[in-house]
């Protein structure tokens, strides 16, 4: 069992973490007090269901009424079986100020006699000692979403999903358009076209003659080598940025041969690299 315990000061990115996170795997948990934490991780460590293998529970200015008590329940926590750990974010007042100027959110300390410059002032001093007791801090001031979601994929994801980036791998044919959904898009209309073959033109490039046919030539090698390197030099720069879904489409004329057989081609290469990869051959079945 794995518990991240989620805290920070307001308008530093909890809630944007938070999805992050659950995006991850985690089990996301808003708002809890910290008495509540201790029998909550009791429930998630008899096994009842794995989808609380990982949970992350967000601890914030609304519900700390005593750090003492956090640190109380943080110690036993850590002496359970599995990890816990506690990830606390923050950005300079300047920052926050301005975040909540532009999102016109009330501040939870703000009331009627006191300014949105005290209550961060004020939260910051109430919350220093949960940040002296964070295992991560992470500064928002200078992040963008997509960095922010970097680094906590650095910190938290698997390494064995290359950042949690998948990759879509999709085949279509240019008289049907291209797909809108594209963020790269590949032209292989320059390769030899099995549809001129009598034996290959009612079949695809599923079909291994089709395939054999597309690769046997030296034009196509080189083109995939050049991708393959394009592709490996990429994919990481895709996933550091934040991006969670990269579709890649790859076309030829009616769909049926030469874009199949690449997009499989593609595919498996990928996978190779690490990533989680689907293929979909969009306008393989059209007449």
């Amino acid at each position: 069992m794995e518990i991240l315990i989620i805290s920070g000061l307001s308008g530093a990115g909890k809630s944007k973490a938070a999805s992050f996170l659950e995006d991850m795997g985690f089990y996301i948990v808003d708002n809890m007090p910290a008495v509540m934490m201790l029998k909550f991780a009791e429930f998630c460590a008899a096994g009842v269901n794995s989808r609380y293998d990982r949970v992350a529970l967000v601890y914030d200015v609304r519900t700390a009424s005593s750090t003492t008590e956090l640190f109380d329940v943080l110690e036993k926590l850590r002496q359970m079986d599995g990890s816990c750990r506690m990830l606390f974010l923050t950005a300079d007042q300047g920052t926050i100020i301005k975040r909540y100027k532009e999102t016109r959110r009330r501040h939870p300390l703000c009331v009627d006699s006191v300014s949105l410059e005290d209550a961060v002032r004020q939260e910051r001093e109430v919350m220093a000692p949960v940040q002296e007791q964070a295992d991560y801090v992470i500064d928002t001031s200078r992040l963008s979403t997509a960095k922010l979601r970097g680094e906590l994929l650095r910190l938290f994801g698997d390494q064995g999903e290359k950042g949690g980036m998948s990759v879509s791998v999709i085949s279509f044919g240019y008289k049907y358009g291209l797909p809108m959904e594209a963020d790269l898009v590949f032209d292989v209309r320059f390769m030899p076209n099995p549809y001129y073959i009598e034996n290959l033109r009612h079949k695809t490039g599923m079909d291994q003659e089709v395939y054999d046919y597309v690769f046997s030539f030296q034009q196509t090698e080189d083109y995939m080598k050049r991708l393959k390197e394009l592709l490996s030099f990429s994919l990481p720069l895709y996933a550091e940025e934040g991006k969670t879904v990269l579709v890649i489409a790859v076309g030829c004329t009616g769909g049926h041969h030469r874009s199949v057989s690449v997009t499989r081609a593609l595919a498996s290469y990928i996978r190779q690299l690490g990533y989680q990869v689907s293929e979909n051959h969009r306008d393989m079945g059209r007449n």
